[in-house]
């Protein structure tokens, strides 16, 4: 056994000790292949394993390495099929590294990886009119909604788009963080004129994350005037958003205004049949399978983030991977229950109750068959309810309301249509929700 085996067989046995579920089902299969001063290589069976580790594990690593060595090393993960990794390394090597170049472009978001569905088809029409025409159409675009919806897929593919479909336009991909450590560079360095001009002579300016204005007036003065040179010169400006430019804190006013110059739009997080769409696409491209039922649980669990559906996707065919096992919704649930927020058990009588309370309608009314509108709307709500909030099949949900479950389609399709259009069904909506879910 070499020294670098060694070092690693007495890490994972201390690893062992700490965390027996991190040994067997993610390092047991691991092999340490080279130690170069301070870093050691390890290789793992896949990428995503490699992802998983240096996501969950990474800290009970480094403290059995250094419980065993009395010091600290760097770890790099493998799993490229190579049999040394490179003598020097400045880069995790178990990274599928997306091209970058002067535009900070990720290759992988591209309109045709992104699924379409009823919570953002208005602004993937919306982006994809902008990348056909920069700064003839939606000028600025602005894009918000809750993290892990896709603004960043969005806004990037803008931007490959314009990249592949005109050669030499100048676009530049920045969130508005990193905006902000060069513009503070910049001023410590006396290089302010390098950094106005990096940022106004571009074409496509996409800026991630303008949230984080918020509470910032030098950078909200930087990024006034950076705006305005480029929407004088014709140039196409878009932005990502946690929350609509009204709701920034402390956002000057004339920013604001400029915000709404071109055109607003959100997203809202997706229905089930978007989100099991979201889950084949990304088995699709990588070339993964999982039963239907595994599908639809992840599915039907995960409810407003598209990055924790992928994630979730990513820990079963990892822990599949790793010990050699076919991956059922039994071994789904237990190996995803720290990964899924686990609400209350709701039962379709508490959210009729909930429903009925708030509309100040008897529950046997909802229940009931009348069609007049100040029944059908909240009964609506309520099959709606219960097919977010619960494991519920639309058959059973259709039978809880004396429905067939294509009754229950068109229910629910009905109010995800009011949800983005009347901001009172929304908040009724949302206040059921809140009410039930706490």
């Amino acid at each position: 056994m070499s020294v670098v085996e060694d070092i690693w067989t007495r890490v994972l046995a201390r690893i062992k000790g700490l965390d027996e579920h991190a040994y067997s089902s993610w390092l047991a299969k691991t092999e340490a292949l080279k130690l170069n001063d301070t870093v050691l290589f390890v290789r793992v069976p896949h990428e995503f394993v490699a992802d998983l580790i240096q996501e969950k594990y990474l800290s009970v690593i480094n403290r059995a390495i250094r419980d065993v060595l009395g010091r600290d090393l760097d770890i790099r993960f493998l799993s490229d099929g190579s049999s040394q990794p490179p003598e020097k390394s400045t880069v995790h090597p178990h990274v599928a590294v997306a091209h970058k170049n002067e535009c900070q472009l990720s290759e992988r978001y591209t309109f045709q990886s992104f699924v379409v569905g009823s919570g953002n088809r208005f602004a993937h029409a919306a982006a994809r009119a902008v990348a056909e025409a920069p700064a003839r159409v939606y000028n600025p675009l602005f894009i918000h909604g809750a993290a892990g919806l896709g603004k960043t897929h969005l806004t990037q593919a803008i931007g490959n788009y314009v990249r592949r479909t005109r050669p030499g336009f100048r676009i530049l991909f920045t969130p508005t963080e990193n905006f902000m450590n060069e513009m503070i560079s910049a001023i410590q360095n006396q290089t302010t004129i390098a950094f106005k001009k990096r940022y106004r002579e571009k074409e496509l300016l996409l800026i991630d994350d303008v949230h984080f204005l918020a509470n910032k007036e030098g950078l909200q003065e930087e990024i006034f005037h950076t705006f305005n040179t480029l929407y004088d010169a014709g140039k196409q400006i878009v932005m990502t958003s946690d929350r609509a430019p009204k709701d920034i804190p402390t956002l000057q006013e004339r920013l604001i205004s400029r915000f709404h110059w071109g055109l607003v739009v959100d997203l809202q997080p997706p229905d089930l049949e978007t989100r099991i769409a979201i889950l084949r696409k990304k088995m699709e491209m990588d070339g993964w399978i999982l039963p239907e039922d595994v599908v639809y649980y992840i599915a039907s669990q995960v409810k407003s983030n598209i990055r924790q559906l992928e994630g979730c996707l990513i820990r079963l065919l990892a822990y599949s991977s790793c010990n050699n096992v076919d991956v059922t919704l039994d071994v789904a649930k237990e190996e995803l229950k720290d990964m899924i927020e686990q609400g209350p058990h709701l039962t379709v009588d508490q959210i009729v109750k909930a429903v009925a309370a708030h509309f100040g309608i008897s529950e046997e009314a909802i229940r009931g068959r009348r069609r007049l509108a100040a029944v059908a709307l909240p009964r609506q709500i309520a099959m709606y309810l219960v097919r977010e909030l619960t494991d519920y099949s639309l058959k059973h949900i259709g039978a809880a309301f004396g429905k067939d479950h294509s009754t229950v389609i068109h229910g629910c399709n009905k109010i995800e249509a009011l949800i983005r259009e009347s901001p009172e069904s929304r908040d009724a909506v949302e206040k059921i929700s809140k009410g039930l879910c706490g």
